[in-house]
């Protein structure tokens, strides 16, 4: 009878020691989850904090910048290009103006 009561003690044992990391696991779960949800919930005010700085701060994204320095790169050749148009329209003037006939045809000699 002694043996049969060991076991029957070792069998309650057992079931207690199950129910207990039964509920430990219960609880890390829940642990975890209240983490998880924290951890989101900080991102998420810490990425509006960022936003509010850098409204404030007055700056601008990456993509913005990078899309007015390709304008401004534009407009650079572009005046680049008509500066040389100009000096070349310049220099075809000035040799009009010294041809040795005077340059027939001026509006000024009409």
């Amino acid at each position: 009878m002694a043996e049969g009561k060991g076991e029957g003690t070792t069998g309650s044992e057992g079931g207690r020691r199950r129910s207990l990391f039964d509920d430990l696991a219960g609880v890390a779960g829940g642990a975890f989850s209240a983490i998880a949800g924290m951890r989101a919930e900080v991102e998420a005010m810490a990425r509006a904090q960022v936003e509010a700085m850098v409204q404030r701060l007055e700056l601008v994204r990456r993509e913005d910048l990078d899309a007015a320095m390709e304008v401004a790169r534009r407009a650079r050749e572009g005046e680049e290009a008509l500066a040389a148009k100009v000096e070349a329209l310049e220099a075809r003037l000035a040799a009009l103006e010294a041809k040795p006939d005077g340059g027939v045809g001026r509006p000024e000699d009409a």
